[in-house]
């Protein structure tokens, strides 16, 4: 049994309202829209759905099983372009896992159209599905919670890239300034000015941590801009549970692809690294848990370039390391906006749950500034290794 779908069962009570409002029938309905093969024996809910609602449909033995999505049109406003990108870029990563000799059927990620041919079904109340072939005997990861662990994520996202690193093909913005600090700065700014929950006066020495670094991830951004750090194809949400492996614990492929689009691959790393290299959680009230740990560090590090360092320029080698603080960054800066703002954005378990996770990524930047200089003699040393 997968193991995404024990841990399913284990959180079933909580998965979102919004699944009750579908019968089987209304499902059943839905699905029949779809190229799909076989019969519908089930459709239960996948996955705790903090941004889609996810199904997973049963067919009869000797016909696929398949994945059902209801996009979050407010997450995703446009879902046709979306859908669009992962054709694309699921296309030119199945032609080149052939070439490698590999299996695209269990490596690729698979969209299943509609009978019509479109990437994705609009339901009379106007949300849009879509639906892919569920990749059987799989494992997957909750967490990263070893070197070993963290460096085949590495791998797997350093592959992602490697194998698009030659796809030319426009992709649709899904998400307007998704790691854009300047998008970032002006959010940030017109919140401080309308200080709607009149939180601004009580944070001051936490808005200091973010003016004070302001001008340094500007200038980071500039070398984007001017070409310096060139745009690649980015997964751009690249915690280990959007990686399958098989039962021997290699990656098989890279799933959830709604975030695809062209930003810098120093992205995708920076937020890795955030996530498994935290030796606390994100959302820590004992900030002497919070660090980088070097070692889970090290290993993604050394699992990335494995795959990704002939393809790197030589300035997205030198900034590598400066990613992990910038997307860092970033996430100090939203947690810290959203909380003055009244918590909008991210859900909160208690009243003052975007303020602590502020501070928990603040002390993680502080860790990671404190050890930056090790970090960098370490990307050094991994992309003059697999460089040759």
């Amino acid at each position: 049994m997968n193991l995404v779908i024990r841990a399913v069962c284990a959180i079933f009570a909580l998965r979102p309202v919004f699944l009750y409002l579908y019968a089987m029938n209304d499902l059943k309905n839905i699905i029949s829209h779809f190229a799909t093969e076989g019969e519908v024996c089930s459709v239960a809910p996948l996955g705790e759905g903090f941004i889609n609602d996810t199904f997973i449909v049963r067919t009869g033995e000797g016909t696929p099983d398949y994945i059902l999505q209801r996009k979050n049109k407010s997450i995703f406003p446009d879902v046709e372009s979306m859908m669009d990108n992962i054709a694309k870029v699921t296309a030119h990563l199945r032609q080149k896992v052939e070439a490698e000799g590999g299996d695209p059927a269990r490596e690729v990620l698979a969209v299943v159209p509609t009978r019509d041919g479109k990437l994705c079904f609009c339901d009379q109340a106007g949300e849009y599905w879509a639906m892919c072939v569920y990749i059987a005997d799989t494992l997957a990861y909750s967490k990263a919670d070893t070197p070993e662990l963290a460096r085949m994520g590495g791998v797997g996202i350093g592959r992602f890239q490697s194998q698009l690193a030659d796809f030319h093909s426009p992709l649709a913005e899904t998400i307007k300034g998704f790691h854009d600090i300047r998008h970032r700065f002006e959010q940030w700014d017109e919140t401080l000015k309308l200080d709607r929950a009149g939180r601004v006066s009580a944070v001051a020495s936490e808005i200091s941590w973010i003016e004070s670094r302001r001008a340094k991830m500007l200038e980071f951004r500039k070398l984007v801009d001017d070409g310096t750090i060139p745009l690649r194809v980015t997964h751009n949400d690249t915690k280990i549970s959007n990686i399958l492996f098989d039962r021997s614990g290699r990656v098989l492929c890279v799933i959830d692809l709604d975030t695809v689009m062209t930003a810098p691959a120093l992205n995708d790393f920076g937020d890795a690294i955030r996530s498994y290299a935290n030796t606390g959680a994100e959302d820590d009230r004992d900030l002497s848990r919070v660090g980088v740990s070097m070692p889970m560090f090290e290993a993604y590090a050394d699992g990335y370039l494995s795959e990704q360092a002939r393809t790197l320029t030589q300035s997205e080698i030198d900034y590598l390391a400066f990613s992990a603080l910038y997307i860092t960054y970033e996430q100090v800066l939203r947690f810290l906006m959203d909380y003055i703002d009244g918590d909008h954005y991210y859900k909160t378990a208690y009243a003052d749950h975007n303020l602590v996770r502020a501070r928990a990524q603040y002390r993680l930047l502080e860790s990671m500034e404190e050890n930056y200089d090790a970090m960098c003699e370490a990307i050094s040393a991994l992309a003059a290794k697999y460089r040759g």
